[in-house]
């Protein structure tokens, strides 16, 4: 969060008024479209409770870092790509803590069942995702040199961080790792995908140009797998939940580098 607050500017914000349609159909695709997706899969394929309650935070965490990284090298519009990161992550400190209650009363039994407080949980997510963007932005508007300087550093630290927090995961459910990858994989895999189609096609659909349709299918499919993880490990006190957001992850630079190359090959033959 602090290295997307590094690349962002105020004017990223203003954008919104300048590309209404795109910015509409972004949030839309990522706000309503994702969490029905994710858990129309989640049901489709009867998944354990941890690993369904997981496919849904994921499907709560829309866009990230990564999304912005992947529109630049798939040279889609980057600009709608950070706007759409940016405001998704504001809007999400509200509906994450709806959208992941709903999936642990859904899906665990009641036994098992651990409610979030929604004001805590929000206050929380505040300090998660807008206090460290707001630093970057500071740092960036009184030192961009600096920042300019600090943004790949930051970024390489937080690949490295989430490398970290995805083996210790696979070390402390190692003996259920295995089994969770063939659950989630292909549920995770499923989400990624079909949300990317749905993305680029939705924009078409509108008559959006091809970068500004490839920058809203990477913000439809590729989630904030980090942010998942930090909800299940730090505020759910579950690993378990975890699992998921970290198969995605994995699968993620994979399903990302097809369609950097996609996108390549379709801006470059206009």
């Amino acid at each position: 969060m602090l290295g997307m607050g590094l690349s962002l500017v105020s004017q990223d914000f203003k954008r919104v008024l300048l590309y209404p349609r795109a910015i509409f159909i972004g949030l839309f695709n990522q706000l309503i479209l994702l969490p029905l997706i994710g858990f129309g899969i989640a049901s489709f394929f009867d998944l354990p409770p941890e690993i369904a309650v997981g496919i849904l935070i994921l499907a709560a965490c829309p866009g990230g870092p990564t999304s912005n990284l992947i529109s630049h090298l798939s040279k889609a519009d980057l600009a709608l790509s950070v706007t759409l990161t940016a405001l998704s992550s504001l809007i999400t400190i509200l509906t994450i803590p709806f959208l992941v209650n709903f999936a642990l009363a859904h899906f665990l039994e009641e036994g098992q069942l651990i409610e979030l407080n929604i004001l805590e949980t929000i206050a929380q997510i505040f300090i998660i995702v807008v206090l460290p963007v707001t630093l970057g932005m500071l740092i960036r508007h009184y030192n961009p040199q600096f920042a300019g300087r600090m943004s790949k550093p930051v970024r390489i630290a937080s690949g490295i961080v989430l490398l970290l927090i995805i083996v210790g995961l696979v070390i402390k459910e190692k003996e259920n790792f295995v089994s969770y990858f063939k659950q989630a994989g292909i549920a995770a895999f499923l989400l990624n995908v079909i949300t990317m189609f749905v993305g680029y096609y939705s924009a078409r659909l509108f008559k959006l140009a091809n970068k500004q349709a490839i920058s809203i299918s990477i913000e439809s499919g590729i989630q904030n797998g980090t942010l998942a993880i930090t909800i299940a490990v730090v505020l759910l006190n579950n690993a378990a939940f975890a699992i998921a957001p970290a198969v995605y992850s994995l699968l993620m630079f994979f399903t990302g580098g097809m369609i950097i190359y996609l996108g390549n090959r379709i801006i470059s033959s206009e």
